[in-house]
């Protein structure tokens, strides 16, 4: 049954593709992108809700927030019409173009400018005060990259490791701390989180992702207050700027195969429809270190997701959407069957199924007689189910969640002085059973805040924030936050920033990887207290600096930066699987938790069209377990990063990444019988990827791989797996690679 599913769907893509290629050869569509800016006192910026029209006609289209637009080409018609109220228009002829960049200056009609030049994978503003890394569509083909969790291969900012060696699942870490002090959203909403807190990450696809945004430490009180370490934020494909067809097959030699394809459907000239659909599977069994159990394990993935977007010349955007994802994974021992071996206790298995809904809907004004004074209205809503077992441990869990968030956006006096306000809601509603034991929960959390951004011409900028929230369970709370950015010359800034951060820890989610063990959980919480798992919340400080440079050597530019970021905890639940290796131990922090994060970057085209990205971090994360304040255990203290990127005149691209990790602390296990024993620390290794692509007529591309290179694997990852329910089992203790050299092929077909 599972493999007719499988077969059904490669069937409906097939159909969806060939469809595609014949409404291309029907109709032909090409369109003429590009962006819009003013220039206000010698400085350039956004103009939105520009208006872009082909002379003598009404078909046109206006620019968004960043100025960008996208608009169809016209039989017959060569010259666009740009306008804005208190400008003159701008006629230019964009024969055999297809991009823009123009610029109006005041009343002043400027010839036309086209300006072409090789956009970098990854930018990062010197204007904005808020250090962003902007992570384009090109700086994610460099890897395969087939969700959100695999797409920082090549960015030295963000780490990536395993949960555990049975499950597959990976997770992220940030200034080292977990992936859950990183606030994930999709598009300003808040997304991964709560139960998808882990899993979530491969919950999209990312052949959906448009581009990320990432900051380190806190982030904008307009998104919430749950940023500590920093913020991801991931735009998806949308009808108003994505291809009409994108179409990509994936195989790798661990079995997995994938199938993506994305639609877009113009509907009238204000209305557009996207349909992103997700299918991958891995059915083949392998053990390749011998240990019995499977590398990893079987699964079956499929996500859908549909948006509709409305757009006029009036300023009005609006969009709604849904998405359905269904995930099942079976692992365990190679002899484990579903139907016959569940709850066995001679042979070991695990399935995990996990079951999502969402639907949002998003609505923004911008006044188009003051283009700086908008609003925006963000609704969301999610039902999520997992039901899993690993081993003799059950669990299952349940939560339904609703979001809104209202912006005012506008000025006092000038454009110098801006400020954002608004009101927040959000409502969770958990249901968790472990082992027999309940863990409801209902979290209500109504707030408000206030942004002020002060600006002065490009030298010095300001951006201060409040939040006043509303906890059911934990009372009042607030959160300030302060970003400032200095430019100490034309082409070096110097930012700060500091802030609180508050979040609930939903323990059991967040740590599933314990679950396939023989760990037992002892939760140290007050069992009198309605608190969840009778914990306190979690509560921290963060404050950083950075340094960024821009320079010019043999006519090419590259950055140097350096970034340092400290975070405080004032509370957190401590994760101790030191005292015991028999026990996972969660309990209120007694005493000294911090993370101090030094991060040096150095970008440059080495020669034309080589783009090199060099990096230094070092780390020191501390936490006082039982009284002693001890270096957090997995981690590495120092880490070095090397990217090479070529790409020739003729459409082929040569990516090559060097990942060095230093040697690690592995937590106590001396309690374990002899041959069970760690050593004090893993050793240091070295990751190696290299990817070849070759595109034709910037329709079809292939492209080829190999992951660890240097095929490094952990020796023995699962303690006692010969023995799987022997107290000493155990899969979480992950310092390395679990799965060896992996080579991959895929391909990609584009229909503009």
């Amino acid at each position: 049954m599972k493999n007719i599913k499988l077969v059904l769907f490669f069937f409906t893509v097939l159909l969806l593709f060939f469809n595609s290629l014949f409404l291309k050869a029907q109709q032909g569509d090409e369109f003429i992108k590009g962006k819009v800016l003013e220039l206000e006192h010698g400085h350039k910026h956004p103009l939105v809700g520009a208006n872009i029209v082909w002379l003598n006609t009404t078909i046109g289209t206006i620019t968004n927030a960043e100025g960008n637009f996208k608009l169809k080409k016209v039989k017959g018609k060569n010259t666009l019409v740009i306008s804005f109220v208190g400008f003159q228009n701008d006629t230019l002829n964009v024969e055999d173009k297809e991009y823009l960049l123009v610029v109006l200056d005041g009343s002043l009609k400027l010839d036309e400018v086209v300006i072409v030049y090789r956009q970098k994978a990854t930018q990062i503003s010197f204007l904005d005060p808020i250090k962003i890394e902007k992570i384009g569509e090109k700086e994610l083909l460099k890897a395969a990259c087939c969700n959100l969790s695999e797409s920082f291969e090549t960015n030295p900012s963000v780490d990536v490791s395993f949960t555990d060696a049975i499950t597959g699942t990976r997770q992220i870490q940030m200034l080292g701390l977990a992936g859950p002090y990183t606030q994930i959203t999709r598009e300003n909403i808040p997304d991964v989180r709560g139960l998808s807190a882990i899993y979530g990450l491969t919950y999209i696809p990312g052949t959906w992702i448009e581009s990320i945004q990432l900051n380190k430490g806190t982030g904008s009180v307009a998104n919430g207050f749950e940023s500590i370490a920093g913020q991801i934020n991931v735009d998806l494909r949308n009808p108003a700027n994505m291809d009409k067809v994108y179409y990509n097959l994936y195989a790798n030699e661990g079995g997995r195969i994938e199938a993506n394809t994305n639609l877009r459907f113009d509907l009238g000239e204000n209305w557009g429809t996207a349909l992103l659909l997700h299918a991958s599977n891995n059915s083949i069994k392998q053990d390749r270190n011998k240990d019995g159990f499977l590398d990893k394990p079987l699964s079956q993935n499929y996500i859908a997701l549909n948006r509709w977007e409305f757009y006029n010349n009036k300023g009005i955007h609006f969009q709604f959407g849904a998405k359905a994802t269904y995930i099942d994974k079976i692992g365990g021992q190679l002899g484990f069957d579903l139907e016959k071996d569940k709850g066995s206790t001679s042979i070991w298995g695990m399935n995990l199924i996990m079951k999502r809904f969402e639907g949002w809907t998003k609505l923004g004004k911008v006044n188009q007689e003051k283009t700086w004074q908008s609003i925006g209205l963000q609704i969301s809503g999610a039902m999520h189910t997992q039901n899993s077992f690993f081993g003799l441990n059950h669990y299952d869990a349940s939560q339904n969640t609703f979001y809104s968030n209202l912006i005012y956006q506008s000025i006092i006096g000038n454009t110098n002085h801006k400020y954002k306000a608004g009101a927040s809601f959000q409502y969770d509603d958990y249901k968790e059973i472990l082992n027999g034991s309940n863990y409801d929960r209902t979290e209500i959390v109504p707030g408000s805040f206030l942004e002020y951004t002060y600006n002065y011409l490009e030298s010095f900028n300001v951006v201060a924030g409040i939040r006043a929230d509303y906890h059911n369970i934990y009372g009042a709370f607030l959160t300030p936050r302060l970003h400032m950015r200095y430019a100490l010359e034309e082409k070096t800034v110097l930012r700060a920033s500091g802030g609180r951060g508050f979040r609930t820890a939903n323990i059991l989610a967040e740590n599933n990887g314990f679950l396939a063990s023989s760990r037992k959980f002892i939760i140290n919480g007050d069992n009198n207290s309605d608190k969840p798992y009778g914990m306190e919340a979690e509560i921290a400080w963060n404050y950083g600096l950075n340094l960024s440079r821009k320079f010019t050597l043999d006519y090419r530019e590259g950055v140097i930066s350096f970034d340092f970021y400290r975070t405080d905890f004032i509370n957190q639940i401590v994760i101790d699987f030191d005292g015991n290796p028999h026990e996972v131990s969660f309990y209120n922090l007694s005493g000294k938790s911090y993370s101090n994060s030094f991060q040096a970057q150095f970008d440059y085209e080495v020669i034309k069209r080589l783009d090199v990205r060099l990096a230094y971090r070092w780390y020191d994360v501390k936490t006082t377990y039982n009284d002693y304040l001890l270096q957090k255990p997995l981690i590495a203290n120092h880490r070095a990063f090397i990217n090479m990127a070529y790409e020739s005149i003729k459409y082929w691209k040569f990516d090559y990444t060097i990942n060095w990790q230093g040697e690690k602390r592995i937590p106590n296990t001396s309690l374990n019988t002899v041959p069970y024993n760690s050593s004090g620390h893993s050793p240091n290794f070295i990751l190696m990827n290299v990817q070849i692509s070759k595109k034709w007529r910037e329709v079809f591309e292939v492209y080829s791989g190999v992951e660890n290179l240097l095929n490094f694997v952990q020796d023995n990852p699962i303690i006692s797996s010969e023995d799987p329910f022997d107290q000493s089992f155990d899969s979480s203790l992950i310092w390395g690679p679990i799965f060896g050299r992996s080579i991959y092929l895929g391909l990609r077909y584009i229909v503009r």
